[in-house]
């Protein structure tokens, strides 16, 4: 786990080396242990290490093939190296290294860029410059567990780790009011964009070839589809998840560090525990404590640590205000997912006993333990069952139907039977809590989300749940759980590793029919039998609640000082993102109901980023500049 920069600027290779160098010492935090740079003719590739696998010397990026001709930058972990090594020393390739990363060399050098990247099996983002073909390849692994960014204009391009690593070497433009909007609805801005014009996002499952200025962009895997028949039984489901998630925890073992567990009350994270146990891992779990609040998840956890018979640390959520400067340094752009706050409280716990942390992330994605996904299939079948004139039949009733109290839930069950993902995606409140306040200022008044522009549509309605799916993974999964984890553990320069994003197990899963998913009308019934048999039939039945901090009541309560922050002379307000003194009123009711919607949440941590990043804008290099 590293942080990666690199830079090709053949008229100006000053530039190229110069800006390496800016974004390596901005990733430092990312790679504690050793940092390195190399250099060819106009192009410069730039590493900062955090050694997980061969502590030695001879794990250092960036890593040359043997003739110097061609580099790699490599941040996150190939879980099978050892079987593509083996491969790779057949073909008479002989090794310098015990890590994972010099498969990655000596694989495109035997193989090209295409068959290297089929046989790899892990997280991981990396760039390759091969200077006899003056060609720069960027490479994101299949679910975009780890981030690359990049900068591409005027025959030059750079990329780093994280959008602030570009940022800090003068690249990327003004901020954009677009991404502001998505912060605002989402709180967190989309895969799709940054939060910098003129910065992109490398999409998971992508190849990217730069290559004498010209950028070209290739997918090289997609999810199998769901078939709607069952050609597995449930029982032969549950032994082959079984199966794959043993193995996948296995490969996730290797390690020349210690290895710790984020363990929460849930299913997932004790199926992964329950597997380090049963492989004699030498595991210490660790939860964060939300004390006296009902989200909190530490009395489940210890019981199910008891349960498992395996060390288990508390750490506790702070009882007073507490200054978002690190949510802020640790996610290079505006980021308001409240549980990534808890990430950082535990990372920084879990630092002083282990290097790599095992998580639970991934279980409820594909193996459906949403609420939200069962209610997108209920309303797909009876969408399937509706007859044709239906849909017309309610845009004429639906305003009969009142929108707030027991009412509002049949209100939207029957938009999404009727209109599919276009209404479901509507029922989100993001945008619309500052529309109907009229908080908006006039750098963001008028501008829409092409989210919210979805069309209604009958036939979206029928095949609901796998539009949902799409639509999370593509938004929700990548642009917000991924960078959360990433973001959180990195800044303390640890290796999060989640076996339930394993692509093969994602591959079996996805296979699967509803039907055998939710079993028995059970979310990720799959996984509750597996934690039914192999951990308690009590953990089994437990609730899913989510890794979270309760920021709408705290921020009321305990951390209510922290509301000041937004009640005068705001940068918000001064940039023109907010209408003044459109905050009082809103603050006034949050704190007499007792519950301070995220929307304020958003604001507030907006406000500390722009603190941080917003008012001061590096000059841009001249080749990048808008």
């Amino acid at each position: 786990m590293c942080g990666i920069a690199g830079y090709v600027a053949f008229d100006r290779p000053r530039a190229a080396g110069a800006g390496v160098r800016e974004m390596v010492a901005n990733l430092a935090r990312r790679g504690p242990d050793s940092e390195g740079v190399a250099d060819w003719p106009g192009a410069s590739l730039g590493h900062r290490r955090l050694a997980i696998i061969d502590l030695s010397e001879a794990g250092r990026q960036p890593m040359l093939s043997d003739d110097g001709e061609t580099g790699v930058v490599f941040n996150g972990c190939i879980y099978n190296f050892l079987e593509i090594r083996r491969e790779l020393e057949q073909r008479g390739h002989v090794f310098r290294s015990q890590c994972d990363t010099e498969v990655l060399v000596r694989g495109y050098r035997e193989w090209g860029i295409d068959p290297l990247v089929a046989r790899l099996r892990g997280m991981f983002a990396f760039g390759i410059w091969d200077h006899p073909r003056r060609t720069l390849t960027l490479v994101r692994d299949r679910l975009g567990v780890k981030p690359l960014a990049y900068c591409a204009r005027n025959g030059e391009i750079a990329f780093a780790s994280t959008v602030g690593a570009l940022r800090a070497a003068g690249l990327g433009g003004e901020i954009d009011p677009q991404a502001v909007l998505e912060y605002l609805e989402f709180g967190y801005v989309s895969d799709d964009r940054a939060i910098y014009q003129g910065i992109e996002k490398l999409p998971p499952a992508t190849i990217a070839e730069w290559r004498d200025g010209r950028l070209s962009r290739r997918r090289y895997w997609a999810l199998p589809e769901t078939g709607e028949d069952a050609r597995l039984s449930f029982e032969d489901a549950v032994e082959e998840t079984e199966r794959l998630l043993v193995e996948a925890v296995r490969l996730r073992l290797v390690a020349d560090v210690p290895i710790g567990a984020l363990l929460s009350g849930g299913i997932d994270s004790a199926l992964v525990c329950w597997a380090m146990r049963e492989l004699h891992a030498n595991i210490k779990a660790f939860t964060v404590r939300a004390p006296g609040d009902p989200s909190d998840e530490s009395g489940d956890a210890a019981h199910t640590a008891r349960l498992l018979g395996i060390p288990h640390e508390i750490v506790d959520m702070p009882d007073t205000d507490f200054p978002p400067d690190e949510l802020v340094e640790a996610y290079s752009e505006p980021f308001a997912c409240q549980s990534a706050q808890a990430m950082l409280w535990v990372s920084r716990a879990v630092k002083r006993r282990a290097t790599v942390l095992l998580t639970g992330d991934g279980g409820d994605d594909i193996f459906l333990g949403y609420p939200f996904l069962w209610n997108a299939w209920t309303a797909q079948r009876t969408a399937r069952k509706l007859p044709p004139g239906a849909p017309a039949a309610w845009r004429t009733l639906r305003g009969l139907v009142p929108a707030r109290g027991p009412a509002r839930r049949l209100k939207n069950f029957l938009d999404y039977a009727t209109g599919g993902l276009g209404d479901h995606v509507r029922a989100h409140d993001g945008l619309p809590y500052y529309e109907t306040r009229a908080i908006l200022g006039e750098r963001l008044a008028g501008r829409m989300l092409a989210q919210r522009q979805m069309p209604a549509s009958a036939g979206s309605g029928r095949r609901l749940l796998y539009d949902v799916l799409a639509y999370h993974h593509r938004l929700h999964f990548t642009s917000e759980f991924m960078p959360k984890v990433d973001g959180g553990t990195m800044h303390y320069a640890i290796e999060a590793r989640a076996p339930f994003l394993d692509h093969k197990l994602w591959e079996f899963a996805a296979a699967l029919p509803p039907g055998v998913r939710f079993h028995g009308g059970a979310l990720k019934a799959v996984l509750r039998e597996i934690a039914r048999r192999r951990v308690s039939p009590e953990v089994a039945l437990r609730r899913k609640q989510g890794f979270t901090v309760p920021v709408e009541r705290w921020l009321a309560e305990r951390w209510s000082g922290m509301l000041g922050r937004l009640r005068e002379g705001t940068i918000v307000e001064n940039e023109g993102w907010i209408r003044p003194g459109s905050l009082e009123e809103p603050i006034g009711e949050a704190v007499r109901r007792r519950s301070v919607p995220v929307q304020l949440w958003r604001l507030l941590i907006l406000e500390h980023w722009l603190a941080k990043n917003g008012a001061s804008r590096p000059e841009p290099a001249a080749a990048f500049q808008l």
